[in-house]
């Protein structure tokens, strides 16, 4: 015995809607990791310029002090992608790309 064809049309439309929205949980969890890394990173950043205000002022840096100049300085280079982007004319037109080519990246390195 077939279904009334009203209920065929709404699972129809139901399983259509499946893809669309693990597609958006997709894109809205690449979102929030990519936020919280940039938060990371930034955090990192935070007091870099009295750091290096202190050689400029004729005081010399410590092996804590350098260690600490080396570590900001990869997490500025991790958000040179982000700032880049940032710089650009056009560049919401770009995020997406940019998301979608950081995350084609994790997915290179964790196979």
């Amino acid at each position: 015995m077939s279904q009334d064809p009203r209920q065929e049309e709404r699972q129809r439309i139901a399983s259509s809607r499946q893809p669309r929205l693990a597609l958006v949980r997709s894109v809205l969890e690449a979102q929030q990791r990519e936020r919280h890394f940039v938060l990371q990173e930034v955090l990192k950043v935070r007091g870099l310029m009295p750091l290096l205000m202190k050689q400029r002022n004729g005081l010399n840096w410590t092996a804590a002090e350098r260690r600490e100049l080396i570590g900001t300085m990869r997490a500025l280079s991790n958000l040179s992608p982000y700032l880049f982007t940032l710089a650009l004319p056009g560049s919401m037109l770009i995020l997406p790309l940019l998301a979608w080519w950081l995350d084609r990246r994790r997915g290179q390195r964790s196979h």
